[in-house]
């Protein structure tokens, strides 16, 4: 069943207060709210968490989750950094550089909404609403005015005091039912609408407009329901009108036919009762198994029965003890880790999911809720349950820390990863490269997912601290690959280099060099503050840094840093963009503040020589990768690693035109509108921004925003 497109701006995406929550509410696709510093007291902390989280859009959340309080103390020394650097500029040179930072920061707001978009997972309230409409699994007809209703028994019975009378007394498969009803001058498309009602909790206006009057001649003669999840979580705890079951088995208890533990040749290990209509309603897979039974004639043996259908999991793919979860999530839009069963028979099934658990296989008895969440997201990719799959994802999120962050990073990026939670975790990396790069967590990260952070205008770091960690994280693989040809069999002897340990003094420059080959072009040099930074001669002395900075080259002209910072026209070539570093832009911004109050006539009366108005064709020619790390969005098409096979996927042009529709209404909303407004603003990447949102918003690979280009 295809999934229901929307807005991902209307998601609303919360992040948990603690890592110790376990319960993810996902009908409305959420990511919960976002933890916040303490430095209030508990009462105005608390007053002020709950009036933010009326206003808080999913980016703003977002944002708080991994913007995290930076101490004032460091803050203010990057502000000063970068005050000396600009003391000597004009206000017109200044002010250039402001507006390089604020093009940035409207990007990234367009960058943030496009890693953030994802399909939303369909609710109870829409898949019940299809069930309606497609009538899968029904089992009683309803006759009214000659018109058919093909309905289900236990979401009516469940539903309306009038029909569970009603059905009771016309028990059986296929009961056809003709109904005289004392409401008059019914129609049918009122009674319809009436159905659809019990079936979602929403009435439809374009289905019908039910007068007061009406309403309350109907709910007299039906009966007022209660809320639809009241009712579906009824049908869950009690099993009432159930005609299925859910059995987990295994290898281990099948025994031969017969045994005379069951028709199937199998001791049930776990049992639970539910409803075909809900499964079908919720689980394309679910759906084509029923289907499935019921045309190979299974399912006629068990109604001349009057047992349910028993679907049978194999315990070695879908683990018991997640059992009911995965029904809380089928009934109520809800993953509650809670729910999963403890004790000896239900620890880790070997060979669940095989690649999942082989990558979340610690060897303790009971994996850490991060791990079940990454079986269960798995697990709801197999069944075809968007809605178990992204609360999981939630849920990753929520438990996503410094200390996870490489596992999260590792799992994201494989197959059976989630590519969402992926584009995620490396938006935590870029938000707390400076504390990751002050640990051991980064000597954790792969190569390919420090240069993706590399790459970013958004990396959340100055310069030199970038280059201090690209150094750190370089001698520390290179001590990792000595200790990998260390010649003593056994480590930690007298003359092991383990036992000895390494000084820095002992490690080759020329295999270090080659380890950062493709790192340390990425490290943007001439924005190294400050500039006689003993970090940056001792690399130079080491025969890192190829090319030193553009104020170590040449002459002494004072203009060759500021033409670094900022645009100068087609003679600077010398610029490089800078990174959107909150310290410095804020830094900035407040200087130009003061510079306006002091020099008011200076304000607006011409452009800066520094910006040329250079046409949006141009733009893409200058953003290009360049060799120092200056390019934003690489646009060469076919650009493709190698060891990757390339898969195009080519949408139906009922679904282009679909997408270009949505990428025409995102460019007309307020973040874009801003975004281009701004002088310095690359309209290349704005639109492939919008067009990545797009592609994810429709679940495509981001390859199809090509496609949207052409």
């Amino acid at each position: 069943m295809r999934r229901q497109r929307g807005d991902a701006s209307h998601m609303t995406h919360r992040m948990g207060a603690s890592a110790s929550s376990s319960i993810t509410n996902v009908g409305g696709d959420s990511v919960q709210a976002a933890r916040l510093s303490a430095s209030s007291s508990p009462e105005q902390h608390g007053i002020a968490v709950r009036e933010k989280k009326k206003k808080m859009t999913g980016f703003a959340t977002l944002r708080k989750k991994f913007i995290r309080r930076r101490r004032s103390s460091k803050a203010c020394d990057h502000g000063r950094i970068i005050r000396d650097l600009v003391s000597t500029w004009s206000h017109l040179e200044a002010t250039a550089l402001l507006e390089e930072y604020e093009a940035l920061a409207a990007l990234k707001d367009l960058h943030v909404q496009a890693e953030l978009a994802r399909p939303p997972a369909a609710t109870f309230k829409q898949d019940l609403s299809m069930l309606y409409d497609y009538k899968h699994c029904s089992d009683v007809d309803l006759v009214y005015r000659g018109a058919c209703f093909p309905v289900h028994r236990a979401v009516l019975s469940a539903r309306c005091p009038y029909f569970r009378d009603l059905l009771a007394g016309c028990p059986g498969y296929g009961a056809r039912i003709c109904l005289e009803l004392r409401t008059p001058h019914l129609e049918v498309q009122m009674f319809s609408a009436l159905l659809r009602y019990l079936y979602t909790g929403d009435i439809c206006p374009h289905d019908a407009t039910l007068e007061a009057n009406l309403l309350r001649r109907l709910g007299e003669e039906f009966g007022t329901p209660n809320p639809l999840e009241h009712d579906l979580r009824y049908l869950l705890d009690t099993g009432d009108y159930a005609d299925a079951a859910l059995v987990f088995t295994s290898d281990s208890d099948y025994q031969r036919p017969d045994s005379g533990s069951s028709e199937y040749g199998f001791r049930p290990k776990l049992e639970l009762p539910c409803h075909k209509a809900i499964l079908s309603a919720r689980s394309p897979f679910f759906r084509n198994l029923i289907q499935r039974r019921t045309r190979s004639g299974e399912d006629h043996t068990e109604r001349a029965l009057h047992i349910p259908t028993r679907i049978v999991l194999d315990e070695s793919v879908i683990p018991k003890r997640y059992a009911r979860v995965l029904l809380h999530a089928v009934y109520l839009d809800t993953v509650d880790l809670s729910l999963i069963l403890r004790g000896s028979g239900c620890g880790n099934s070997a060979g669940s999911l095989g690649e999942v658990q082989a990558l979340t296989h610690t060897g303790r008895m009971r994996p850490s809720p991060l791990e079940e969440a990454m079986e269960l997201y798995q697990i709801g990719r197999f069944l075809e349950l968007d809605i178990l799959s992204q609360g999981c994802e939630d849920l990753i999120l929520e438990y996503l820390t410094l200390e996870s962050l490489p596992t999260v990073l590792k799992w994201g990026s494989q197959p059976h990863g989630s590519a969402w939670v992926h584009r995620q975790a490396l938006h935590y990396l870029r938000e707390e490269f400076q504390p990751i790069a002050s640990s051991s967590i980064l000597h954790q990260l792969d190569h390919a997912h420090l240069a993706n952070v590399l790459q970013s205008h958004f990396l959340q770091a100055s310069e030199l601290e970038v280059l201090q960690a690209v150094l750190k994280w370089g001698e520390h693989e290179l001590v990792r690959r000595m200790e990998d040809r260390e010649p003593n069999l056994l480590s930690h002897t007298v003359h092991s280099v383990t036992r000895k340990g390494i000084k820095k003094r002992d490690l080759s420059d020329i295999e270090l060099r080659e380890i950062l080959s493709e790192l340390l072009p990425l490290v943007r040099i001439d924005h190294i503050l400050p500039p006689n930074s003993e970090a940056l001669a001792q690399a130079i002395r080491r025969g890192l840094v190829s090319t030193p900075p553009s104020h170590m080259i040449g002459d002494e002209r004072d203009n060759l840093r500021v033409n670094a910072w900022i645009r100068g026209g087609k003679k600077n070539g010398f610029f490089v963009r800078p990174r959107l570093f909150m310290p410095y832009y804020e830094e900035i911004k407040s200087l130009v503040e003061e510079q306006m109050v002091q020099e008011a006539d200076l304000v607006r009366l011409r452009r800066p020589r520094y910006v040329a108005d250079i046409p949006d064709a141009l733009y893409m020619v200058e953003e290009k990768p360049r060799a120092m790390g200056t390019a934003g969005v690489d646009v060469l098409a076919a650009a493709f690693p190698e060891d990757k096979e390339l898969i195009i996927v080519v949408p139906d042009s009922a679904t282009m035109a679909a997408m270009l529709k949505r990428e025409q209404k995102l460019k007309q909303s307020p973040s874009c509108q801003r975004a281009i407004s701004l002088p310095l603003s690359s309209r290349h990447e704005i639109n492939r921004q919008v067009r990545l949102r797009v592609v994810r918003e429709f679940n495509l690979p981001d390859t199809v925003a090509d496609l949207l280009e052409r």
